[in-house]
């Protein structure tokens, strides 16, 4: 009998048909007839190995999925034999594979009981991914608060509260004038739009919240706005930013909470974008928000493409998670979904929704989650996703919507904003001043 061995590792060639990445890509121009564009600092120094075996003759998108996966970039088409190149997206996916895995996922459950299985899973999981457990106490230090200002029909005051030792998250706290009685509290996270908090669509949101007979509360993004003074700006952008925000969002509302004439009945949130996610996350980790309005977010292929939010693996939990399972886990909580055209949520009516509305359709309650879609419109919280939003919340919490005139908003310049004063001279003495301090609070 001949004998030869069947060890893989003996097919291995000795040189791997190295080339460099920039001459097959080259390559595939000229085979194809096809233009592709990309940063050359994308390429550079980079080699393909097998690099002629992984061409597949006639099917260009995967001779680029072949060689491009190996290199962690990925592409897009722009047109008639036109591609991008890109580094690869780990939080993007196609629209088609966002709806493939929520075929998938809705295979998992098909009731109540196996859908708060598959929730409490879940949850367990992202308390874990985010480090929750393991961190330290709730200071016990009160909430500095300043400058006190008196407009139509509302106030605005400065607020930081310490939410971990040392770390402070910054905000505005809107409230009606002379209210009285028991008033529904309202979180509004930041999204990633230029000015954060300052910006005039966050104050006119706030501003009508209460106007209408809310508490609301807009709180800067880690390492944005106020945030910068106790660590670089830069930092926002790495993962544990994820989990402050978490932090910051729940340990702001066990302040408000604690307010005269809070009405922990009439818990709600809304950002838009980041904020957005911000918002869905947050209402599937906290019972005690029982209204969320996620704007420009809800996506079975997009889990935000910042660290702050998704940085820390929650969509991993669950061998797999996404925006929409996250964002149903608030069932059979109120919930309104602001979708729009132009950006990673213009298939919500045909995709995100639906599945929505069957856990919702598990207790019986697909009356309470509603979806707002916005054709024509782009990636923001303008005034007719501010508009859907004043509706709903007038609607299931018993509020003035004739108050919402935006008009009778006071649109404040930054300065006023500030907690710490312009160049942070009032910043606390026990304040953290790097990131690596922050790392140390989160083991």
């Amino acid at each position: 009998m001949l004998g030869f061995s069947l060890n893989v590792a003996a097919q291995t060639a000795d040189n791997q048909f190295k080339k460099p990445l920039n001459e097959i890509i080259s390559e595939i121009e000229t085979r194809y007839s096809v233009k592709i564009r990309y940063p050359q600092e994308l390429v550079k120094d980079k080699y393909v190995t097998y690099a002629d075996w992984r061409f597949r003759p006639a099917d260009v998108e995967k001779t680029m999925t072949n060689i491009l996966a190996s290199q962690d970039i990925t592409f897009a088409k722009e047109g008639d034999k036109k591609y991008k190149l890109q580094a690869f997206q780990y939080h993007l996916k196609t629209p088609e594979e966002g709806q493939q895995q929520l075929d998938y996922l809705a295979s998992l459950y098909t009731d109540i009981a196996s859908w708060e299985k598959r929730k409490s899973e879940l949850r367990a999981c992202m308390w874990e991914a985010l480090k929750l457990s393991h961190l330290p106490a709730r200071p016990t230090s009160q909430p500095i608060i300043t400058n006190k200002r008196t407009y139509d029909g509302y106030t605005v005051e400065n607020v930081a509260i310490e939410t971990l030792p040392g770390l402070y998250v910054t905000g505005s706290l809107y409230k009606p004038l002379n209210a009285k009685g028991l008033m529904p509290v309202i979180l509004n996270p930041d999204g990633h739009f230029g000015d954060g908090r300052y910006r005039a669509d966050c104050q006119y949101r706030c501003a009508m919240q209460a106007r209408m007979g809310a508490m609301a509360f807009s709180y800067d993004l880690f390492a944005w706005g106020e945030s910068a003074l106790q660590v670089k700006p830069e930092d926002h952008r790495r993962s544990l930013a994820q989990t402050i925000q978490v932090v910051n969002g729940m340990r702001s509302l066990d302040w408000l909470l604690t307010l005269k004439n809070a009405d922990p009945k009439r818990v709600a949130i809304s950002g838009g974008s980041g904020g957005g996610s911000q918002t869905m996350l947050l209402t599937a980790l906290d019972d005690r928000i029982i209204l969320s309005v996620p704007v420009v977010m809800l996506s079975s292929y997009h889990s935000g493409g910042c660290p702050c939010e998704s940085g820390m693996g929650v969509h991993l939990c669950g061998s797999g998670t996404n925006n929409v399972e996250i964002a149903a886990m608030a069932a059979p909580r109120l919930q309104l979904a602001i979708s729009d055209g132009k950006d990673w949520t213009q298939h919500v009516p045909e995709t995100e929704f639906p599945f929505l509305q069957r856990i919702y359709g598990f207790y019986g309650k697909t009356d309470v989650v509603k979806n707002v879609h916005l054709p024509q419109e782009g990636h923001d919280y303008g005034i007719s996703k501010r508009l859907a939003l004043y509706d709903f919340l007038a609607q299931n919490f018993a509020l003035d919507l004739k108050k919402a005139d935006e008009s009778k908003c006071t649109i404040e310049q930054n300065p006023a904003m500030y907690v710490f004063g312009e160049k942070g001279e009032n910043l606390p003495a026990n304040a953290i001043r790097r990131f690596e301090d922050v790392e140390k609070l989160v083991q």
